[in-house]
């Protein structure tokens, strides 16, 4: 018998055709499907950015649009008060000006003292047991500071660039100051007008300012106290107010050993944290 040679079919051919139709189907959508994914990544990083350095400049961004919207209100708010006051009388026009003292709302010159508390400096030789904690000013260092002042008569207060008064609230988050909407990075100062001497007294007897000053001999906490022949503190800027207020039940108001009235003002600088 003759072999003759094979040849492939004509289904043969069209499966191949159809094979590599198929394979280039599949490359083209595979291209397509990348490209897209391309293009959705570009659109999420442009809306959420991966740098850090750039998320924190566009938060550092909001918080001044922000600050500065917060600013034009509290702008409002004193315009609005100064015009409702003036409209009430008075009556004594000193002891008017002494509550406004009091309160903060009034502007105020005089002697008195500076002090500054700042974080130890890096790379100092340390004691062997302090811990990161110990390095830092804490929210305690400073209100007993401004407790001290309080108790050794000032007449008025500043922390920072901005007035102490009874609705003061301050808080340490980390190594920064939040205080009145704003975040403080250290050295912080607080500012007592008042007689220097006494200030300076009540200042050194507390037994909160001599804690710190063991950990500023130990670890190198900053400290220093200067005494000022003109201090000018800023009225407060007002952010609201206390509508009404009453003791609790079964309280004494002024229970054996009670503070000082500079005690009680200072009461809402902020609630104490841990101690040392």
């Amino acid at each position: 018998m003759t072999e003759r040679p094979h040849r492939a079919g004509r289904g043969a051919g069209r499966s191949a055709v159809r094979g590599t139709a198929s394979v280039g189907l599949v490359l083209a959508l595979a291209g397509l499907m990348f490209t897209a994914n391309a293009r959705l990544a570009s659109s999420q990083e442009a809306r959420h950015p991966q740098d850090l350095g750039e998320l924190a400049d566009r938060e550092s961004s909001r918080v001044e649009m922000l600050a500065a919207r917060v600013d034009g209100l509290r702008a409002e708010v004193e315009s609005l008060t100064d015009e409702q006051i003036e409209t009430i009388e008075t009556g004594d026009a000193d002891a008017a000006e002494l509550v406004a003292i009091a309160a903060g709302r009034a502007a105020v010159t005089g002697p008195g003292l500076t002090v500054q508390l700042t974080d130890a400096p890096a790379g100092r030789v340390r004691h062997p047991d302090a811990t990161p904690d110990d390095l830092v000013v804490h929210q305690q260092d400073l209100q007993g500071v401004i407790n001290a002042l309080w108790a050794g008569g000032a007449e008025a207060m500043a922390l920072e660039d901005q007035r102490v008064t009874a609705l003061t609230a301050f808080r340490c988050v980390g190594n920064v100051l939040s205080l009145g909407g704003r975040v403080y990075s250290p050295p912080y100062e607080v500012h007592a007008v008042g007689d220097p001497r006494a200030l300076r007294e009540a200042l050194m007897a507390a037994e909160s300012v001599q804690t710190y000053l063991g950990y500023v001999a130990r670890d190198g906490l900053g400290w220093s106290v200067t005494e000022e022949e003109s201090l000018a503190l800023p009225a407060a800027e007002l952010g609201g107010g206390l509508t009404h207020a009453r003791v609790p039940d079964g309280v004494d108001v002024f229970p054996t050993g009670a503070r000082g009235r500079g005690d009680l003002a200072a009461a809402g600088a902020g609630d104490a944290g841990a101690g040392r």
